[in-house]
């Protein structure tokens, strides 16, 4: 039997170029796919570290009118597995990504390394560490 499979999750942005070069550019995701809908004024562009077949992606939704957003209170974050929190937080740093909490234990378990990184439109992400083999 088939079982069900997350695809993916929308973020509306305000400046697609500035958003991808973040994802692609500070995260190292990969643009999937990108289209344009003139009739409606917006653009999709699809990030991920695996192909949408095989892994869940982040859809990115430009709307061509829209200048900003307010990031709703009920919004979490986007979770990311790394091998190493420390150098990939630093990396991010570097290419201009704001860290909003550094790479250190998780409150209540110790053995949990987690940091958070700021989107350029306020969203947050989650970096958790995880050990080589955990990624197969």
């Amino acid at each position: 039997m088939c079982h069900p499979r997350l695809l993916h999750t929308m973020l509306r942005v305000a400046d697609l170029e500035r958003a991808l070069d973040f994802y692609v550019g500070t995260l190292g995701m990969r643009l999937l796919r990108r289209q344009d809908f003139p009739e409606g004024r917006f653009t999709l562009a699809f990030v991920g570290y695996a192909p949408e077949q095989s892994g869940a992606v982040i859809e990115l939704t430009h709307n061509w009118d829209v200048t900003a957003y307010e990031t709703g209170t009920a919004y979490g974050h986007i979770a990311i597995g790394v091998p190493d929190i420390h150098a990939f937080a630093a990396d991010a740093a570097r290419r201009g990504a704001e860290v909003v909490r550094a790479p250190g234990p998780l409150k209540g378990d110790p053995s949990e390394v987690i940091a958070f990184l700021a989107d350029p439109d306020g969203y947050r992400i989650e970096l958790i560490e995880r050990p080589e083999n955990w990624f197969g």
